[in-house]
């Protein structure tokens, strides 16, 4: 690049950047002369509160969901160690012949923001368990696991496998790499309207038995 492309790319950054920032701050840190409307005062208020909050999700929210949007995080917690990331790691989504790997934030944590700090604020409940001592064994996680599988399947039924549908679509399959079962099912899947985790429990983690009636 020319250093006339880089004056360029200076002269633009400070007008349409840099000088309209030191405006706005400027204008925050002037105290409002008597003189000073209602109109200005909610405006100056409103443009402070986006400031704050684009700097609240540019410096903290964004980097701690990224930080916590990953396998090795969800697994480091001891029971999950022992449990569901070894089970993880047999499974097609994990190793495969077309080298794809699907991670727990793929299958577990939608795409859209919303839906994603929903379920960043529900899976804190589990560290808090973990930190309880609810769950922070083998042993115990076991003897949850039942319940906590259900609330994951109902929750991808609710949302229709979202997650699953990020990789996954009717469009993109091709029926005719598929054996005669698979086509038959997905066919009246598609047809019936149903939804991927109806059909797909189990798949990754082992399908835990369900309890007897008196421990219910």
């Amino acid at each position: 690049m020319g250093a006339g492309a880089v004056d360029a790319a200076r002269a633009w950054l400070r007008g349409h950047c840099v000088r309209p920032v030191r405006r706005l701050l400027h204008t925050l840190r002037s105290s409002p002369g008597p003189g000073a409307t209602v109109g200005r005062l909610v405006g100056i208020g409103i443009v402070g509160t986006v400031v704050m909050a684009l700097a609240v999700y540019g410096l903290v929210l964004h980097p701690l969901l990224e930080r916590t949007n990953t396998t090795e995080f969800c697994v480091s917690c001891h029971s999950m160690e022992a449990t569901v990331y070894r089970e993880y790691r047999t499974s097609v989504h994990y190793s495969n012949a077309s080298g794809v790997r699907a991670g727990c934030p793929d299958c577990h944590v939608p795409k859209p923001f919303v839906p994603k700090l929903i379920a960043k604020v529900r899976a804190a409940k589990d560290v808090w368990h973990e930190m309880l001592g609810t769950i922070d064994t083998a042993e115990k996680f076991e003897a949850h696991r039942w319940r906590m599988a259900n609330a994951v399947w109902s929750m991808m039924e609710r949302t229709d496998s979202m997650t699953c549908r990020s990789c996954h679509s009717w469009e993109a399959m091709n029926a005719e790499e598929q054996d005669r079962s698979a086509r038959s099912k997905h066919r009246a899947a598609q047809e019936e309207g149903r939804t991927c985790i109806e059909c797909h429990k189990g798949l990754v983690h082992k399908r835990p038995k369900a309890p007897d009636a008196a421990e219910l």
